[in-house]
C-alpha cells in the first residue's frame, strides 16, 4: 500500500469534481438557456462553439477522475509489475506536472488548480 499514491488520488478526483462544479457555476450558468448544454455565447461565441467548450471543459474532470482511479489502485495494491506500475506513476506525474504549469502560464498563477496539480505529481514522484 502506498499511502501517498491514495492522498495523490484524493487530491486529483477533488480538483476534478470541483472543476466540473465550479465550471457550472461560474463559467457556464451564465451561458445556458434551456436544458443541459449551455447554448448563449453571442456575439463572442456561437452555439457549436459553446457546446464544444463545455464538453471539452467536463472531459476534462472526466480524464482527471480515471487519472485518479489509476492512482488510487496504484496505491492500494501491490505491485506485481513494478516496471510497468513506475511507467504509470510516472506518466501519471508528468501529466499532472504539465497540466499544473500549463495552468500556471496560462493564468500568470491566478487560478489556483497549479498548486494541487503541482502536489499531485510531487506526491507521485515521491514514493
Amino acid at each position: 500500500m502506498n499511502p501517498l499514491f491514495m492522498i495523490a488520488s484524493a487530491m486529483l478526483a477533488a480538483v476534478a469534481l470541483a472543476h466540473s462544479v465550479l465550471g457550472e457555476i461560474l463559467v457556464f450558468r451564465s451561458l445556458r438557456t434551456h436544458g443541459v448544454v449551455p447554448t448563449a455565447g453571442r456575439p463572442v461565441l456561437r452555439e457549436a462553439h459553446v457546446r464544444i467548450l463545455w464538453g471539452s471543459w467536463h472531459l476534462v474532470s472526466v480524464l482527471g477522475l480515471a487519472l485518479s482511479a489509476v492512482l488510487w489502485r496504484l496505491g492500494t495494491i501491490p505491485w506485481t509489475d513494478t516496471a510497468l506500475a513506475a511507467w504509470i506513476a510516472d506518466t501519471a506525474g508528468m501529466a499532472t506536472l504539465a497540466s499544473g504549469l500549463l495552468v500556471f502560464f496560462a493564468t500568470r498563477g491566478r487560478h489556483p488548480a497549479w498548486i494541487p496539480l503541482m502536489a499531485v505529481a510531487a506526491l507521485v514522484w515521491w514514493r
